[in-house]
This record gives structure tokens, sequence and C-alpha cells, in this order.
């Protein structure tokens, strides 16, 4: 008996404290002219340890339900233990009944400059600036959680999003780029602080309607399902005309624009014109795209 409480003690531990994110981290020192110090390949083994051993929330994920994801920090100079990189983050998410995945969030943070010594200790607080390394690589969890919360229940990322808030506040106390208002329209404090904003609620419940109406219906009706992508979209003209070229606009396209094409493109025919007129007004960036739509 004894033997069986210990097992199940076990287990309860491993199902509570399983991590949310399966995550590679890919460190590239290129243009540092020194890619081989192994200083680079410590810092991506710690930070991959990091982002994937740290518990995020106080919610239970099986191993699939990890939310796969990658960041990758590409750095320009480092003398001493001063960094200075850009990191691409981007994840993914399951649709329903395939075996495709679909693009969530796709962000190219500029200004990623940090402090590190190798081997030094890595460790999230959530209510206390650690280090820029920790803040930025924090932040960014917190957008991948709190966007893929939204493409599967209306506002259901808003926890997670509330906490990448608190890490911008936070990390003002740094002169690091990114956390201030007046570090620009492309910031990491303007990304949140709009995707917060209720000038920009349509821009979450398109990521819940997109995805649960329209591409994860598309298994049992492609063609409802593409209809609920279009009328999903259509949504998006009221951001637009509140705030026209908005970055939280570029940010989701950045995302969504190949996969927009693939899916106006393929399956059942249904009335895509009205649909590539609207693209054009709210995302004439990714014009040439809408151009080869084929239907």
């Amino acid at each position: 008996m004894r033997k069986i409480l210990v097992l199940l003690a076990f287990l309860f531990t491993v199902v509570s404290f399983s991590q949310e994110l399966n995550c590679t981290v890919n460190v590239i020192a290129q243009q540092t002219g020194n890619e081989n110090n192994v200083v680079f390949k410590t810092l991506e083994k710690q930070l991959t340890e990091f982002v994937n051993n740290t518990q995020w929330t106080n919610k239970s994920f099986g191993q699939q339900e990890r939310i796969n994801c990658s960041m990758v920090i590409n750095v320009r100079e480092y003398s001493n233990d001063l960094f200075s990189a850009s990191l691409q983050v981007s994840s993914s998410r399951p649709i329903y009944n395939s075996t495709y995945s679909s693009p969530v969030y796709n962000y190219n943070d500029k200004d990623f400059n940090f402090q590190y010594l190798e081997f030094q200790n890595l460790v999230y607080n959530p209510i206390q600036f650690e280090s820029n390394l920790i803040s930025v690589l924090s932040f960014h969890v917190y957008m991948i959680l709190g966007m893929d919360g939204d493409s599967f229940a209306l506002n259901g990322g808003t926890e997670y999003l509330k906490q990448a808030q608190t890490i911008a506040n936070y990390s003002q106390q740094l002169n690091g780029q990114g956390w201030k208002l007046e570090d620009g329209l492309q910031s990491r404090f303007a990304l949140i602080d709009n995707l917060m904003s209720p000038t920009f609620k349509e821009m979450r419940s398109t990521m819940y309607n997109y995805h649960i109406g329209g591409l994860d219906v598309m298994s049992e009706s492609s063609k409802k399902g593409k209809a609920q992508v279009i009328s999903a979209l259509s949504e998006l003209q009221k951001v637009h005309r509140s705030r026209p070229n908005s970055y939280l606009m570029r940010v989701f396209f950045d995302a969504k624009s190949d996969e927009i094409m693939d899916v106006l493109s393929g399956g059942p025919s249904v009335n895509v014109t009205e649909a590539i007129d609207i693209l054009n007004r709210i995302a004439p960036m990714h014009s040439q795209k809408w151009r080869n739509i084929k239907f």
C-alpha cells in the first residue's frame, strides 16, 4: 500500500509540474567572427533549459499539449560579458483532427542587448527585475502563452498577457531598448500595450474565431471553415479604421499571411473576392501574396 501511495505521489508531481513549452533555442554568432567561442554553446544550452524547464503557469500540460516554439538569437557583437543581438520568436498550435500546425506568434525583437556570464544562474522572478536577458525571454514566453490561449478560448490568454505586461513594467528601470513608451511603435512595450488595449480587442477575438471557428472545423467541413476564416479576417477592418497600419496588425500578418494565402487558394470554392479586397486594405504590405490567391 505504501508503495502505491509513493507511486501516486510521484505521478501527481510529474503531472502537476509538467512544463508548458517545447522550445528550440539557437544561438547564432557568425557576425561576431568568433562563433566557435564555447560561451555561445553554453548560453544556448542554459537558455534551452531555462525556457523549457521553468514552471511558467500553475496549470498542468501533458507532453502532447506543450506549445511548440522556437527562439533564434543572432549575436551581432560580443565583448567580455556584454551581448548585442536580435531575437526571432515563433510559435504554433495544432489544428484539430489534422497533422497541420498553425503559426500563431512571429516576432522579430531587434533590440536584445544583455549581460551574461558563463554558467550564471538563470532564475525567473515574476514580480522583480533580474536581468534584461531574463526579462526579454520571459516576456516572449508569456506572449507565446497568451497568444496560444487566445486561439483556444475568447480572451483565453489574458492572465499570461497581463504577466507579459507586468514584466514590461518592472523592466523599465533598465536603460535597455524596448521597454518604454519612448522606444517607439515597434517595441515590446508597444506590442503588449496595444494588445491589452480595448482599441485592439478585435485582434484577440479574431485569433479565437479564426482558429476555433475556422481552421479547427475544416476537417469536418472545409467550406464552412474557409468561410469562417474570411469572416474572422473581416473583423480586423474595425482595428484598421481606428488604427490604420498598426504594428499589431503587422505582427499578426507576419505570422499568418502565408497561411491565409494557402487557405483562400485551396479547398472548396467560396467567394473570396471581398476577402482579397479587405486584405489589400488592412495588410497592403503583403499585397503580392494576396495577388497569388487562386480561386
